[in-house]
């Protein structure tokens, strides 16, 4: 990065923020619904340290937004935090996978095997990833809200508070000027947790931040990489790289896009240095990127305020934060994540518009006229999308859902790629 780019993000940064420093804040709040619920439980097990985890996220939060000047997300690696909350793993084995995950990263940025890996796939199969991701979101949320009573389980935190949220999200897309939403509900929760907190005498306390080092060793390596490493490599690398660069370009085509590369070496450096702290292993994710946007985050200052929050209340209050963070309502976040799921859908709509990146850059024909798709083609791309969509969602795994979705775009080219062999076959037949 050039010194004229970097300071022509700042510039953009300091301006956005100086014009819409509200929609700034509210934005930066947006991805809490996720990155919350995963650091407290990771923290209540032992797993990870809750003050080196603010302290280091809040940290990336602030030189990504300086860096990349667009509200990209710092948030938990969902399928690491997954199989380490179910099997109960030692701070040694989340750190192993974190570096592991890091490790594979690094070497396919240096190598340029992310970058090429991005340029095969279909726009429908990436389409269709993030899609898959919004409504993973979505259903992640409602089952935490099927499991609120409707007084239960305290009067801060039942399904009559989410009906209420609920429908001031919707009310916020009928009013002329768009509300801090998430800001809002951020001090409602925070306000609730508090009174919470305080009727059982466990308000946080001043806890200056005391740093050790986390060193995995012998079969915590093993038990890091295989058992939950693996898992997360192609999360990481589809929705956590390919698609957050997608969808990046696609919300902020004016902001200069990251490359694919950048973005997969930032993700390795956090953890290469987090992981050691007992921080818990982060990536970026097109979820928290669309929820940042859905609630008017547009530049990297969103992200720079979220940090620098976060940097402060890791280094004063550390550890002591986790009862009152345990007491914000859940119906809160789970209509927040609803939000956000819904936003990271809604971009599967551009797929047969000249909005999508492949079809903007559609040749003119020998007419001089714009190729348009045919009926056939459209349908042809939308079934590869759901395909990606339909086995995403319905396996749970990312993974599956790529592969899918890459074997149905290849059966739909195979007639094509029939045809073509012939007639090369034919040709070379006719020669003298």
């Amino acid at each position: 990065m050039t010194f004229q780019s970097l300071r022509s993000i700042t510039e953009y940064n300091v301006s956005t923020f100086r014009r819409h420093y509200v929609s700034e804040i509210a934005g930066s709040l947006g991805d809490l619904g996720t990155f919350l619920p995963i650091a407290l439980a990771l923290a209540a097990n032992g797993t990870v340290s809750l003050a080196s985890t603010l302290i280091f996220s809040g940290l990336f939060n602030i030189l990504t937004g300086l860096f990349f000047g667009i509200p990209l997300p710092v948030q938990p690696m969902k399928a690491i935090a997954a199989v380490a909350i179910a099997r109960s793993f030692s701070p040694g084995s989340i750190a192993a996978a974190g570096i592991f995950v890091a490790g594979v990263l690094l070497i396919g940025s240096i190598t340029g095997l992310l970058q090429w890996f991005t340029r095969v796939i279909p726009i429908p199969v990436v389409k269709g990833i993030q899609v898959g991701a919004g409504l993973s979101l979505v259903m992640a949320a409602c089952t935490t809200l099927h499991d609120l009573g409707w007084i239960h389980p305290s009067w801060a935190d039942n399904r009559l508070w989410a009906i209420g949220v609920f429908v001031a999200l919707l009310l916020t897309h009928s009013t002329p000027k768009r509300l801090p939403y998430a800001l809002v509900v951020f001090i409602i929760g925070l306000v609730l947790a508090i009174i919470r907190s305080a009727l059982t005498s466990n308000l946080p306390s001043f806890s200056i931040w005391n740093p050790h080092i986390v060193v995995p060793i012998g079969h915590e390596w093993s038990r890091g990489a295989i058992d939950a490493g693996l898992g997360q490599l192609p999360l990481t690398t589809l929705n956590s790289v390919v698609a957050v660069v997608h969808l990046a370009a696609d919300l902020l085509p004016s902001v200069p896009t990251p490359s694919v590369t950048a973005i997969g070496f930032s993700v390795s450096v956090m953890n290469l240095i987090g992981v050691w702290f007992g921080a818990m292993p982060v990536c970026h994710g097109s979820g928290g990127l669309a929820a940042q946007y859905r609630f008017g985050a547009r530049s990297g200052a969103s992200v720079v305020f979220l940090g620098a929050c976060k940097l402060i209340l890791g280094l004063v209050f550390g550890e002591s934060l986790v009862d009152l963070l345990h007491r914000f309502p859940k119906a809160l976040l789970a209509v927040m994540v609803i939000a956000a799921g819904l936003e990271l859908v809604r971009v599967g709509e551009s797929l047969n518009t000249s909005a999508a990146r492949d079809l903007g850059r559609q040749v003119e024909d020998e007419s001089g006229e714009r190729v348009h798709l045919t009926e056939e083609e459209r349908g042809k791309r939308w079934m590869v999308m759901m395909v990606t969509v339909g086995l995403l969602v319905g396996f749970k795994n990312d993974a599956v859902g790529f592969v899918a979705g890459m074997l149905c775009h290849w059966a739909y080219g195979l007639p094509g790629l029939v045809e073509r062999v012939k007639s090369r076959s034919e040709g070379r037949v006719r020669l003298p």
